[in-house]
């Protein structure tokens, strides 16, 4: 499902909650019966090595320290928008994709608020890698725009069919797209959509065929790509209209080319981890509960989620016990 992607990172409000009220450091009772009481301190200690409980966590650290360097880069209006943006898309379906994902309005939008700081510390790191050296890397691999045609279709029988009748002398290559392609945004105008190398209207395999291509020549075989958000297959028949010449100097692209790049940072997991590591070290972290070291170690070095450890350690049994117990409380 595509909410599924949209709302990707999400977590249970119960475990939400479970760590919250752990949080508060107390040994209340959550629950008594006969003969037994749950409190808080055993709560947690059971819930703690939760795989949601412990995502829920590392949503937090991250919240925290990139609203501590980054807050004043994200305003309440850009969050806003972009959950707005995300509730006409979804239209009537929005209401179930949040409770579906455990989310509420305001969750979901502390999600979205956590998930731009991100970005603009992403997009940050990425332009003081933006050298002349990274422009010219950036242009020799940009295909500047093109117009063609395309016809999108579910079934592969189907597309090569079409591609067959698309390949024979005087075809009408628009006629095919208003009468076969699946594809809304393109059909009624014959097919014709314009994109560069950058562009994210097609996909990237239709990308590729078409800018093989010379001008008013179909492609000789269908075109085969899986949408990574659904896993749906579609089958493409393409065909280039004409290219853009390209400039012989990449400054002409310079906008292009930073926004494609700063993008495709933004897209590199690495890259983004490495973002988030370096902040992570800005910010000091360090584990006290070894049960969270695992979720943590891919964002800190381990001497850094061990180093608690190490100190109490050199101290004395005593001393390390009430230290140990002093870290749980303060969750």
């Amino acid at each position: 499902m595509k909410t599924k992607k949209i709302l990707a990172g999400a977590v249970t409000l119960f475990a939400a909650v479970t760590l919250a009220a752990c949080s508060n450091g107390s040994n209340k009772d959550i629950v008594t019966m006969k003969g037994n009481t749950i409190n808080v301190s055993e709560f947690y200690d059971r819930v703690k090595t939760n795989q949601q409980a412990q995502q829920v966590l590392l949503s937090m650290v991250i919240s925290d320290v990139f609203e501590q360097q980054y807050g004043k880069e994200v305003s309440s209006k850009d969050v806003d928008k972009a959950y707005d943006e995300m509730a006409n898309r979804l239209g009537d379906s929005f209401a179930g994709a949040l409770s579906s994902a455990g989310l509420t309005e305001e969750t979901y939008k502390q999600q979205i608020r956590t998930n731009k700081l991100v970005e603009f510390a992403v997009k940050e790191a990425a332009e003081k890698e933006l050298t002349d050296d990274a422009y010219k890397a950036a242009y020799d691999a940009y295909t500047p725009e093109v117009t063609a045609q395309i016809i999108k279709l579910a079934d592969e029988a189907k597309a090569n069919e079409v591609l067959a009748q698309a390949q024979a002398e005087g075809a009408d290559f628009a006629q095919l797209a208003k009468d076969n392609s699946t594809d809304a945004e393109t059909k009624a105008n014959g097919g014709t959509v314009k994109f560069d190398s950058t562009s994210t209207t097609v996909p990237n395999e239709v990308k590729t065929a078409v800018f093989a291509l010379n001008d008013g020549q179909v492609g000789a075989s269908v075109v085969k790509s899986v949408n990574l958000s659904n896993y749906q297959v579609s089958y493409y028949v393409v065909k280039l209209n004409s290219k853009s010449e390209k400039a012989a100097d990449w400054k002409e692209y310079k906008d292009i080319l930073k926004d494609s790049f700063i993008k495709s940072k933004q897209a590199d997991a690495a890259y983004v981890k490495n973002v988030i590591s370096e902040a992570f070290k800005k910010a000091n972290v360090k584990v006290k509960d070894q049960a969270f070291q695992s979720i943590l170690s891919q964002y800190i070095t381990t001497g850094d989620a061990s180093s608690s450890s190490s100190s109490e350690a050199s101290s004395s049994e005593t001393s390390s016990s009430s230290e140990t117990q002093e870290s749980s409380s303060d969750k």
